[in-house]
């Protein structure tokens, strides 16, 4: 098989996504663990709860909500469980399921932190942006997304994080 070496322009294409990636995930993680003393995936998992039916979700599905594997998502829902901002319950429709729910301190955490986070991301990425960029970068973000978890068999990541048995498959 012979490699196909990105372009010129694929590699400058590719080195500024990750340090945009890289940078903007640090900017993000510095505001909530400034203001919320949590990193950006406890974040995620109040606000994903936040927006679901009844404030809560499976595991399995908000796994696969905030694209990480199972394992990591126990690690967060354990610690935000420790502070009060989430608990677990059984799934009635499947014993060996459960379910994470946001509590009302969790949603007093997450109202209170939610106007720095929105305001963070904001300046760092849309008031940068024309309305034309902000929807060629959906698109862009949506394509890649569907690429990466399409079937497991033909994904160029060799399957979904959520399906897979640890956080170091």
């Amino acid at each position: 098989m012979t490699t196909r070496w990105l372009t010129p322009e694929e590699m400058r294409a590719w080195r500024a996504y990750l340090a945009a990636s890289w940078l903007l995930e640090d900017t993000i993680d510095r505001q909530l663990q400034q203001e919320a003393g949590m990193p950006h995936l406890y974040y995620s998992v109040l606000a994903n709860l936040s927006d679901a039916p009844g404030h809560q979700m499976r595991m399995t599905d908000l796994a696969k909500t905030l694209k990480i594997t199972r394992s990591r998502l126990t690690y967060a829902v354990t610690r935000l469980e420790k502070d009060g901002s989430v608990r677990r319950e059984g799934c009635p429709t499947d014993k060996r399921g459960s379910t994470a729910v946001l509590t009302d301190a969790g949603m007093a955490l997450l109202e209170r932190t939610a106007p720095g986070h929105v305001e963070t991301v904001r300046a760092a990425v849309f008031d940068q942006l024309t309305p034309e960029q902000v929807a060629q970068l959906e698109a862009i973000c949506t394509r890649i997304t569907d690429t990466l978890q399409g079937d497991d068999e033909q994904s160029p990541c060799g399957g979904v994080p959520w399906r897979r048995r640890s956080s170091t498959a």
